[in-house]
């Protein structure tokens, strides 16, 4: 049975055509998907991430256990509010998600982790977290709303409480706080996102997320759809699981070299194997391609390279580029020409490093 969030009805009245994803009914555009993608580009729009599963973990050892089922150090927050993106890993070095995790206390985590991954990832964290005694929350009760783009910091700030306004203003980046919104909303005010532009994505109350929503449209900010938010992050060189990697694909295959913290003495799931892989060799890598003739790369094609074949992981239209841009998983060591096989016809393409949209603006080489 498709979920629907506590804002699907507010979709539809706006007009949004909606489409399954990943079990959520949820709207893939308002109309123009380009024109959803250049507002979040050059002004401001939002996405309804309520399908995105938000668990607080509290305890003692909350610390030790974070330290032990992710790739990346928790050991980097040590200021309260301050985020962190990681892997969570299997023993094998696979990704069992990607994630984003706050530490708010002492005692007190709160991670953010994929909607169509939701259940194994429960079941995943909660058998890791009995050996701590840390007690796994899940926040059925908390709504998301993502408010992005250039302009979407003001108009956010600009609804909050008076008394919040100047310190939500001077939040970094990769970090979060409680605010009090409209009609006294108590939310939680975060500055990340999955688009590559600055921006907030915001806990509230599900019973307060329809007026928030409203407020924001009311301040400017447009709504937009889950197909513009898939170019945004490409354009921005952000992964998607289930796409540009899951279980059997290690991070070092992914990307996401930057993520691992090899840090001394931590014995995190999934290190062993990531070792081994790096002394061994990783035996594949991911690149960016970009397609400056006419046509359209997308997820399967098959590339092909002096070093044997790879494939397209994500591939889309890049409404910021006016041409077609990719992700693909290629032999390491690839070099010279590379093609990519569209309905039997070898096209050439560029490699090149991600992301290919950085603050707005196609980034150098692209």
């Amino acid at each position: 049975m498709t979920e629907k969030t506590v804002l699907n009805a507010t979709h539809r009245a706006l007009g949004a055509r909606m489409v399954d994803f990943g079990g959520w009914d949820m709207p893939i555009n308002y109309g123009s998907q380009i024109e959803e993608h250049h507002v979040v580009r050059r002004d401001a729009g939002m996405f309804d991430v309520s399908h995105m599963t938000v668990v607080d973990l509290h305890g003692a050892r909350t610390r030790d256990f974070l330290r032990h089922l992710l790739a990346n150090s928790v050991d980097k927050l040590k200021v309260q509010g301050k985020a962190l993106y990681s892997c969570m890993l299997n023993e094998q070095g696979g990704v069992i998600d990607d994630l984003i995790v706050y530490f708010l206390g002492d005692e007190f985590f709160r991670l953010v982790v994929n909607a169509a991954t939701r259940a194994k990832d429960l079941a995943w964290i909660e058998q890791q977290a009995k050996a701590f005694g840390v007690a796994v929350q899940e926040r059925p009760d908390f709504a998301m709303i993502a408010v992005q783009g250039p302009n979407a910091r003001a108009k956010t700030i600009g609804l909050l409480h008076e008394v919040d306004r100047a310190r939500i203003e001077k939040l970094g980046r990769f970090a979060g706080a409680a605010a009090q919104g409209p009609h006294g909303a108590p939310l939680f005010v975060a500055r990340t996102g999955y688009t590559g532009e600055d921006g907030f994505e915001i806990l509230v109350p599900v019973e307060q997320a329809v007026t928030l929503w409203n407020e924001l449209i009311a301040a400017g900010v447009a709504p937009c759809g889950l197909g513009a938010r898939d170019t945004l992050r490409l354009e921005a060189g952000m992964n998607l699981y289930g796409q540009d990697m899951d279980e059997s694909v290690s991070p070092w295959e992914a990307g996401l070299a930057w993520t691992i913290a090899l840090d001394e003495g931590r014995d995190f799931i999934g290190r062993k194997a990531l070792e081994a892989q790096k002394v061994a060799g990783v035996p594949r890598t991911m690149v960016g391609l970009v397609l400056d003739d006419k046509g359209v790369l997308r997820h399967g094609q098959k590339v092909l390279t002096d070093r044997g074949d790879g494939e397209i992981l994500s591939g889309s239209f890049a409404p910021t580029l006016n041409k077609a841009v990719a992700f693909a998983r290629i032999p390491s060591g690839a070099s010279g020409d590379v093609r990519v096989d569209i309905r039997g016809r070898e096209v050439p393409v560029r490699v090149v490093k991600f992301p290919f949209v950085r603050d707005g603006k196609p980034c150098e080489g692209i």
